[in-house]
């Protein structure tokens, strides 16, 4: 597919220690209650990824990059409601101790600049942002507390 191609930023700063921003990633019941209900991981390089970050949209994606407590790398698989594309979509997560806690960088892109792909990529790109502080809430407030024990 020629043309242009977009993507996403989002940053945001947690009070929680990497390991635990980490397991709420990779373990699957922390996942299903920060992300969304149903959300689904096999962690591990090679393993899946699933959730609908948006309420709406499901992402089914194969996890490319799988470096414990720093990177986790979804690479999205096609969808039969999206236009057919030869083109990939990725959502990286760099997880960073700034000594205060963990910075949590989310870099996507790889989404075409087409009016068909206008809703998904505004799903995607306000969705993960929304995820993003619902992590935030859900760890510094220690809603993982069961999870740790």
């Amino acid at each position: 597919m020629a043309g242009k191609l977009r993507g996403y930023a989002h940053r945001i700063d947690i009070a929680a220690d990497t390991m635990r921003v980490w397991r709420a990633f990779t373990e699957p019941k922390a996942l299903a209650r920060w992300c969304a209900p149903g959300s689904a991981i096999r962690p591990r390089s090679g393993g899946s990824f699933r959730a609908s970050v948006d309420r709406i949209s499901t992402i089914d994606a194969h996890i490319d990059v799988f470096d414990a407590g720093r990177r986790l790398r979804l690479i999205h698989l096609e969808r039969p409601d999206l236009p057919s594309r030869d083109l990939t979509l990725i959502d990286d997560f760099l997880l960073e101790a700034d000594g205060q806690g963990t910075i949590v960088r989310l870099l996507g892109s790889g989404f075409p600049e087409d009016p068909a792909w206008d809703p998904y990529y505004l799903r995607m790109r306000a969705g993960w942002e929304r995820a993003l502080a619902r992590l935030k809430v859900y760890l510094e407030k220690d809603m993982d507390k069961e999870a740790r024990k």
